[in-house]
């Protein structure tokens, strides 16, 4: 996450760990548990191409010019191979264009909410040591491991070196990926990691906080000074410290918040909203928080992603910093609420307008209700309409004689209502 690396780093993330959140009821995948490569699919394991191996080959001398040594380049590639499932993933990958009610209802789940306060506990005395060192609250780097590796549950399987060099070859972002691969092999060169033990998302995102391999050189520290800078052991100690040392870095002001829930007044103007609309003197336009008290000073702007109807927030400069680890406005405010929520703030006080089914989330969690309560296997209701949602209706469309869609719908709940 060099300069300009944050719009890179979600292009090579999608898939990874930002998105490994999206999961639950709304059917998204995630990458397999820590824990030596066990579990991957059969095509995440190397297999045999001629022409990788060729590349490999060319690659070794253009590494030794950028001062990869011959014995780094043997441990590295030791074991590595060609991921066919690795290409696959990046052809297919697509944006998520989940509402942000549905992102938020993930991001911050009971159970992440929960997860993340235990955390936070656990590790209390530490996150403080990295809150007074580089300034950003616990709660913020917190929120972070919690979206970006479901609080180190999720940090990757698949060999770094064997993914990276995959997605080299492959060209598609030939250039992009072979820097990551030579800064991979600088971590193993400079003694941060073995080889067997770097690994990673299918990306080449690693640890805790799903760094890439050059946001790993230019950001991550040794925190407690053991001469490494471990971010993939079961210790998140380095992990988290980097986060913060990367939030500081990218413009994080010490003592400030990232941004808050505001309620605006009636007949708001649509044209004040967006990151371009900065000021400091929202108050005077009817501007409160919606959990009362007053609003901080300083400039910042309105966002209100779902409408002037739906939650609004203010956000300020520390917003910013946030957004070059992920340059999507949704995860900046998925980190912001739930590192409030971390905290000890509740939910949101303001309310989401119905989706394009008609649909509040209380409705769609009733119908999420009524279809498991009939067998439907779709996780815990958490009014997400994902795959296993649609897989439930089209069961029960078929299995009821009725038209399959696969599409909730008003006249379906009401017959899920009637039995």
């Amino acid at each position: 996450m060099h300069v300009g690396m944050h719009m890179n780093r979600r292009a090579a993330l999608l898939g990874g760990g930002t998105l490994m959140l999206l999961s639950g009821c709304a059917g998204g995948a995630a990458l397999a548990p820590s824990g030596g490569g066990r579990g991957l699919d059969p095509d995440l394991l190397p297999q045999p191409n001629p022409g990788w191996s060729a590349w490999v080959a060319n690659f070794r001398a253009r590494a030794m010019g950028q001062g990869i040594s011959a014995a780094t380049l043997d441990a590295g590639f030791r074991g590595a191979g060609y991921l066919p499932g690795v290409v696959t993933r990046d052809r297919s990958q697509t944006e998520f264009t989940r509402s942000l009610e549905d992102y938020f209802a993930i991001a911050a789940s009971d159970t992440k909410v929960a997860t993340g306060r235990a955390m936070l506990a656990r590790h209390g005395a530490l996150l403080r040591e990295i809150e007074s060192r580089y300034g950003v609250p616990a709660q913020v780097v917190t929120a972070i491991w919690g979206m970006e590796s479901n609080y180190g549950a999720r940090r990757g399987d698949i060999p770094v070196v064997s993914a990276t060099s995959t997605l080299a070859f492959d060209g598609r972002r030939g250039a992009f990926f072979e820097k990551q691969l030579i800064a991979a092999l600088g971590i193993i060169q400079r003694g941060d990691i073995a080889a067997p033990r770097l690994t990673g998302s299918w990306a080449g995102a690693m640890g805790h906080t799903q760094f890439i391999p050059t946001t790993f050189q230019a950001y991550a520290v040794d925190f407690h000074g053991d001469g490494r800078r471990d971010i993939w052991s079961d210790d998140p100690t380095d992990g988290l410290a980097s986060t913060a040392s990367y939030l500081s870095q990218s413009g994080w002001r010490r003592g400030e918040t990232w941004g808050l829930e505001v309620r605006l007044p009636a007949g708001f103007a649509p044209s004040l909203t967006g990151r371009g609309s900065t000021r400091s003197d929202w108050a005077s336009l009817g501007v409160t928080p919606a959990g009362g008290d007053r609003l901080p000073g300083g400039a910042g702007s309105i966002l209100a992603p779902s409408g002037i109807g739906g939650p609004a927030f203010l956000v300020f400069r520390n917003f910013g910093a946030i957004l070059r680890y992920n340059n999507a406005e949704k995860y900046g405010l998925g980190v912001g609420h739930l590192s409030d929520r971390i905290a000890g703030a509740g939910p949101l006080r303001g309310t989401f307008p119905p989706d394009r089914y008609g649909f509040t989330k209380d409705e769609r969690v009733e119908l999420q209700t009524l279809l498991s309560r009939k067998g439907y296997d779709l996780g815990t209701p958490d009014g997400v309409f994902g795959s296993k949602t649609e897989a439930a209706i089209s069961a029960y469309q078929s299995r009821e004689g009725l038209g399959v869609t696969a599409a909730p719908s008003r006249a379906l709940l009401v017959r899920l209502r009637q039995g």
